[in-house]
């Protein structure tokens, strides 16, 4: 059978493809600390890019984590765009504010400026309101988006030898946890069919993302779940990260990935909390909270962060010692508002 797209192509704007059809060489930019979500969504506009017979190259301030190495096309990734090209478009991906982007933006302030823009999130918290800015708060995952405007494209789902599909899949099973999140919608169950369907292999993705993991990794899991602490009877659990864990367990700072989610299965947690030191007055924070209860955005928007409702970030420009204690307790006001 053939899967159809055609109830949810509506969602892709006009603005959009107009903007995309007319574009002959394409900046794709993806967030800081990059996730399998910003990089399928990437890959997957360089593809539709090349397709539609322009150029496309993508960029992350940061290196690719080993952990995405599968990701077909990703040693295209560079950290600065090519020095001599001129760009007509920059598309930036995953990003819920354009502070995520990270020090690529200062370097090349410039070349932002003048460079017409077009945003692709799925962020609640993302107010960017441009002309050919697409936000869509209730998808599960930018690549979903991504999907859909490939649809719309004619782009089938299996261009660049399988590679679209792929990627675009990873960054689906990145965000919804392999489906196991509420953000998994109809629509994204669809959406997936639709790449499962051109040859996207969803279990070996799935086991390499969520079920896989280097020694160096159990370890540092081991050690932040040692440390963990709770308050308000358990209704928040939280746990931390030192800059020491990474280098004495031989993790790196991508192996950090999937702990809040296996923080947040602690029973009976409102609001889970991930503490990362990010630098000597500089700590992110990751939260998880459970769905009828408090929206993640308004504990991390407390901090000038973003994100979901049910999982959210910032970055608190303190110490990690310093940034656990007013974060807990914003926790613990909204905590206190919730009945079941």
């Amino acid at each position: 059978m053939t899967v159809d797209l055609t109830p949810y192509l509506g969602a892709v704007p006009d603005a959009v493809i107009e903007r995309l059809r007319g574009a002959r060489r394409v900046l794709v930019v993806s967030h800081e600390n990059p996730d399998a979500d910003t990089l399928g969504a990437a890959l997957g506009m360089v593809i539709i890019a090349e397709a539609l017979g322009g150029s496309a190259d993508p960029v992350c301030n940061d290196p690719i984590p080993e952990l995405y190495s599968f990701m077909r096309g990703v040693e295209r990734f560079r950290t600065d765009p090519e020095p001599d090209a001129v760009y007509d478009l920059a598309v930036i991906v995953d990003c819920g504010s354009l502070d995520r982007i990270g020090p690529l933006a200062a370097r090349h302030a410039d070349l932002f400026e003048r460079t017409p823009r077009l945003i692709i999130d799925h962020h609640a918290s993302n107010d960017s309101a441009g002309a050919t800015d697409w936000i869509e708060a209730h998808a599960a995952a930018t690549c979903e988006m991504v999907a859909l405007l490939a649809a719309c494209l004619e782009i089938p789902a299996d261009a660049a030898g399988g590679a679209l599909a792929a990627n675009l899949m990873a960054g689906i099973v990145m965000d919804t946890a392999t489906f196991a999140h509420p953000n998994a919608t109809p629509r994204t169950l669809t959406v997936s069919a639709w790449l499962v369907e051109a040859g996207a292999p969803l279990s070996d993705i799935s086991r390499r993302l969520y079920r896989t993991k280097p020694e160096a990794q159990l370890r540092l899991f081991g050690r932040i779940l040692a440390r963990l602490e709770s308050a308000e009877d358990g209704r928040i659990v939280w746990s931390n990260v030192s800059e020491a864990d990474y280098g004495e367990t031989g993790a790196d700072r991508a192996h950090s990935e999937g702990l809040i989610d296996l923080l947040s299965q602690a029973d009976g947690a409102e609001v889970t909390i991930l503490f990362k030191e990010a630098g000597p007055a500089e700590t992110r924070i990751s939260v998880r909270t459970r769905p009828g209860g408090v929206d993640a955005t308004v504990l991390t928007g407390r901090f000038g962060g973003g994100g979901h409702a049910r999982a959210a970030g910032a970055t608190v420009t303190a110490p990690l010692a310093d940034a656990r204690p007013p974060v807990l307790a914003e926790a613990s006001r909204l905590v206190a508002a919730v009945i079941r």
